[in-house]
């Protein structure tokens, strides 16, 4: 994000982290309101089971919410009105209890095509991820170790350019070294995409302690620099060339919409969940631009990093050897970590993308092919490029739009029809979204798929740098 930032000018910048963060908040509350409607049509799902189990039994008996549950595939629900079940005292029946996925409520709420355009969006999404992290990794051990084995030792952040083609160590050049990294990196976590990754609870408490600690890091040695009189930054104001990348990186950055399930299920009191997400966006809104401004006054734009983190591994900025390592080889414990759940989480969806019901896959399909179609693209993407700026750039601009924006926007749609169809016009969700109205829903679909039209336009009429 710094250098989005840079390229674009502090203030264009500025203006447009904060509209996205309001349209991203915006679309959660879409999210949140589409969960608690997939929660009261599993209820309701439930009870017909339990009367058409023992029709004998009095209407007014309670019914358990830890009974089977009935999948429906595609099919709408019947249209029997349940206003009577809430009248009962029993919990509200829009209450947020059960872990309802994104790819969950697609099938509940959209038809077969929506489906399936869903599963593609979020595929293609987790494809740019994968490669910028197939990309970000052996970067970083390149520039590092580029840099401690050649005469150029602790000059990685000093502002110095390197062609692909300069020497690395003898006679191999910084290209090679950067691919002989990702083939070492591929060999070594590849392997992953083909079994199952369980229980990384404290692996991910471990990678998030890690990065917590890094950006604080980052913060203060960039004020310290600043407060000492030695920043070089001169930003400027508006360069609307670097809206396309900016935007990207934005959009890239505010995603958590396909997490939203993982992370407001387990609350336990959610009346004021809307209230406590706003509280997160304007938290992570004032650090992204704490991050980026002391970035851009620190360091002059042309010796800003794709990795921001590589900045700091010059002796000047800190010289103390082990923070100068600890930042450059940041992304490469991070990102290590979470590769291979990624790829194990894009090899399923690609199962679910294909599978039939009642139908099972070969042993070679299953356990070679889906693992080989996950594995090979990213891979290839990051052996052709390490613009990691670009690469950031385009799947947020694209994948990242359709998951932002405008799945979000559907499903609330899809969902409050669906809810008058089944519970009655009188029916009103808990966890309505405070942006209720039908213009807001229409608003998101406009901005996202102008954004389509408007990062396309800019590739085609600008030289492509990939």
């Amino acid at each position: 994000m710094p250098k989005a930032f840079a390229t674009a000018g502090w203030l264009v910048s500025l203006i447009l982290l904060m509209f996205l963060g309001f349209m991203s908040y915006m679309t959660t509350t879409f999210v949140v309101e589409a969960m608690a409607a997939a929660n009261a049509q599993l209820r309701w799902k439930r009870m017909e089971k339990r009367k058409e189990d023992d029709e004998d039994e009095d209407s007014s008996s309670g019914v358990s919410d830890s009974d089977v549950l009935l999948q429906d595939g595609y099919e709408r629900a019947e249209t029997r009105p349940i206003l009577s079940v809430q009248r009962r005292g029993s919990p509200n029946i829009f209450e947020i209890t059960e872990r309802v996925e994104m790819g969950q409520m697609a099938s509940m709420f959209f038809n077969k095509v929506g489906v399936n355009l869903f599963y593609f969006c979020i595929i293609i999404y987790l494809y740019g991820d994968l490669a910028i992290y197939a990309a970000a990794v052996p970067v970083s051990l390149m520039q590092v170790t580029c840099s401690v084995t050649g005469n150029h030792s602790c000059s990685v952040g000093d502002g110095t350019k390197y062609n692909d083609t300069d020497k690395c160590w003898g006679p191999i050049r910084r290209i090679d070294a950067y691919r002989l990294y990702l083939a070492a990196f591929t060999l070594l976590l590849g392997p992953f995409t083909f079994f199952n990754v369980q229980k990384t609870k404290y692996l991910q408490i471990m990678t998030s302690l890690m990065r917590w600690i890094a950006f604080i890091l980052m913060i203060i040695l960039a004020l310290i620099r600043i407060s000492r009189g030695q920043a070089e930054g001169h930003p400027s104001m508006a360069q609307l060339s670097g809206i396309r990348n900016l935007f990207g990186v934005c959009v890239y950055s505010f995603m958590c919409q396909h997490s939203l399930p993982s992370l407001i299920t387990p609350i336990s009191k959610k009346k004021h969940v809307n209230k406590l997400v706003l509280l997160d966006y304007i938290l992570i809104l004032a650090f992204y631009s704490l991050l980026s401004f002391t970035a851009i006054y620190c360091f002059r734009n042309d010796t800003l990093m794709d990795m921001y983190t590589l900045n700091f591994t010059n002796c000047e900025i800190i010289n103390v050897a082990f923070i100068r390592y600890f930042l450059g080889l940041f992304p490469v414990f991070t990102i290590s970590t979470n590769f291979p759940i990624i790829a194990v989480t894009l090899r399923n969806n690609w199962k679910t993308l294909f599978h039939r019901e009642g139908g099972t896959y070969p042993w070679v399909v299953d356990r070679i092919v889906f693992p080989a179609i996950t594995l090979i693209p990213p891979v290839l993407v990051a052996f052709c490029t390490h613009d990691l700026e670009s690469l950031v750039g385009i799947t947020g601009a694209y994948a990242g739009n359709g998951i932002q924006y405008l799945i979000p926007a559907f499903l609330a749609y899809c969902s409050r029809k669906d809810t008058q169809l089944v519970f009655g016009n009188g029916t009103v969700n808990k966890h309505l979204s405070p942006f209720r109205h039908t213009f807001w829903i229409v608003f998101v679909l406009i901005w996202g798929f102008s954004c389509f039209v408007f990062v396309t336009a800019n590739i085609v009429l600008s030289e492509p740098k990939l």
